[in-house]
């Protein structure tokens, strides 16, 4: 009897986001060497544009082995769901949010894109304190408000984490990640400096709340598919 072969569709994906990404590190590059530095047409990308998605496109082809690395460097398995929502969000900050314009076309793909951010730091929240817990060494039973308030604290840390990246950006590369000045390069000042930051903050910690009380509730109660986000520790052989 012929065996019925079983697609791998999250290598699948992988493969299809790493080549896009690849592909506009290319489109990026090249541009950014051929595109003047003065007199670009108003609405076209300009070099400090394609600068910025020089940098997102390396830090997305990196983030897509980080998980690999770290599992072996720490032994331990990333569950492919996570790991398949990981790489999705990748394609729609990366290429679809600064390679295809998103973030100006779309109304609130940023916010949307943060928010979801938010709930996905906030499950790897829970499973980071899940592995530390497996500590042979020690026996500890942690409290679901505990773990609850671990995820949260986590995912709000790596979102402001995320700032410095981008006030960096901005403060050394000349980029306006930030959105601290208009398409027209006019400067905001006072509180319109910092609305974008602000709000990119308050939805992180709103998607990791959410998160975090869903599996609280879930700990709490005992349902038991939050283990669907736990790491694996790889066996030795």
């Amino acid at each position: 009897m012929k065996k019925t072969r079983k697609w791998n569709w999250t290598k699948i994906i992988a493969i299809f986001i790493f080549a896009s990404l690849l592909v506009s590190l290319v489109f990026s590059i090249y541009n950014l060497i051929t595109t003047p530095e003065t007199g670009v047409p108003a609405g076209e990308p300009t070099r400090s544009d394609y600068s910025l998605m020089v940098s997102q496109c390396i830090l997305g082809l990196v983030a897509m082995f980080l998980p690999s690395i770290l599992g072996r460097r720490f032994k331990f398995e990333i569950p492919g769901n996570m790991y398949l929502v990981f790489i999705i969000f990748l394609y729609c900050s990366i290429y679809l949010g600064e390679v295809q314009s998103f973030y100006y076309l779309i109304p609130n793909w940023d916010t949307i894109l943060h928010t979801f951010s938010g709930a996905m730091l906030g499950a790897l929240g829970f499973s980071v304190i899940s592995f530390l817990n497996e500590d042979e060494r020690t026996t500890m039973n942690l409290s679901p408000a505990f773990v609850a308030l671990f995820a949260v604290c986590f995912a709000v840390t790596l979102g402001v984490v995320w700032e410095f990246y981008e006030f960096a950006s901005d403060r050394w590369l000349g980029m306006n990640m930030q959105k601290t000045m208009l398409e027209d390069g006019t400067k905001l000042a006072g509180t319109a400096a910092v609305t974008d930051t602000m709000e990119d903050l308050f939805v992180d910690f709103l998607g990791a709340f959410v998160f975090a009380t869903i599996g609280y509730i879930n700990l709490k109660r005992k349902k038991g598919w939050m283990e669907k986000f736990e790491f694996k520790k790889t066996v030795k052989k």
